[in-house]
């Protein structure tokens, strides 16, 4: 008879040696760990089933290590914070540029914020030795003074969790602000800011659970200052008669132990780059140019965008963004060779943080 098999009994069926091994053969055994199950069971066969009762789970003997019931089906629980490319800042001529809107954040963190001022978004569960892309955003090119060069940031990607480049500074007149495939350049995770000019064009919009609007100029006569790009976690100020507005704030998070600000929208240009220019937003924003200083880029790896530019010539670029993901220090990441990253372990989970590069990722 075949150890745990079913036998139908029968008043005055013999219990042979055979059948009272079958018997204690399929009794549920309760031990405290697999070391207490060896000891004890020193006859176990494949198919032998024990709780633990310290990790509360069933296990297997398969014929040489207990393995938790359904443990294949386990999944990787990664928090994450990805960050595409800010937006470049703007120019055109004269006429002063908006700053470029914060790349789109995107964060599972406990207890911190995702973009756009919500809480943070449901945390990504990975399969063990399956790939999963991940790409980080560079930031957008500034606006070289003319009509042609219109880009926004670069979108960052975890698996499935993706966030839009952010929108890059307008200047004046730009109404129609497409690039060569028809996409609004000013949309973003974060909106760009605008120039406004007569018609007063409103500043960019920007992705819900990623960022905030772009601002725009109140006072739409000629040469008065820009608005700021959207932030994370803030709309970008608008311009005034005498200066550019302020670029919108980032987000804090701690994922990697530490606090850092990311994705702050870049300053706008001051009036006609004599009047107080507008400063980046906390998290890597550009500052907008003024007459005594020039417009500054968004600051790496933070998804910052570009400060507006005041006068011609080209507008800095938007920071580019970046990957972070936490896991337990169990399991350990396979990264490709496509990627630039660094790994650092603490209190139970690992941190990778992707810093360029495109490729795949797995766990195991």
């Amino acid at each position: 008879m075949a150890a745990g098999s079913w036998f139908d009994w029968t008043t005055g069926d013999l219990v042979t040696e055979a059948k009272f091994q079958d018997i204690q053969d399929s009794i549920l055994f309760i031990y405290a760990s697999d070391s207490a199950a060896n000891t004890a069971l020193t006859n176990k066969v494949e198919g032998t089933v024990y709780f633990n009762t310290t990790d509360d789970v069933l296990k297997v003997w398969d014929g040489s290590a207990w393995v938790e019931v359904g443990g294949g089906l386990d999944l990787v629980e990664i928090e994450y914070v990805v960050v595409a490319g800010g937006g470049g800042g703007g120019v055109r001529g004269t006429f002063n540029g908006g700053g470029g809107g914060a790349g789109g954040y995107s964060s599972s963190v406990s207890g911190e914020n995702t973009g756009g001022g919500f809480s943070a978004l449901p945390k990504f569960y990975a399969t063990p030795s399956t790939n999963y892309t991940v790409t980080v955003g560079a930031g957008g090119a500034g606006n070289n003074n003319t009509n042609t060069n219109k880009t926004r940031g670069n979108n960052s990607v975890l698996a499935t969790i993706v966030s839009i480049g952010g929108g890059q500074g307008g200047y004046s007149g730009m109404v129609n602000a497409l690039d060569g495939s028809g996409n609004n350049v000013m949309l973003g995770g974060s909106g760009g800011g605008n120039r406004g000019a007569v018609s007063g064009e409103p500043g960019g919009a920007s992705t819900l659970f990623q960022g905030f609007d772009g601002g725009q100029m109140t006072d739409f006569s000629t040469f008065k200052g820009a608005g700021g790009g959207g932030g994370a976690s803030a709309v970008g100020a608008n311009g005034t008669v005498s200066g550019g507005g302020n670029g919108g704030a980032g987000v804090a998070s701690s994922i990697t132990g530490s606090s850092v600000t990311r994705a702050g929208g870049g300053g706008g240009a001051g009036n006609n780059g004599s009047g107080s220019r507008g400063l980046g937003g906390s998290g890597g924003g550009g500052n907008g140019q003024d007459s005594g200083n020039a417009a500054t880029a968004g600051t790496a790896n933070t998804g910052g965008g570009g400060g507006g530019q005041g006068t011609s010539g080209t507008a800095p670029s938007g920071g580019s963004g970046i990957v972070i993901v936490k896991y337990p220090d169990s399991y350990t990441i396979t990264v490709g060779g496509g990627l630039t990253s660094s790994t650092s372990t603490s209190g139970g989970f690992s941190v990778t943080t992707f810093t360029a590069g495109t490729d795949s990722v797995s766990w195991s």
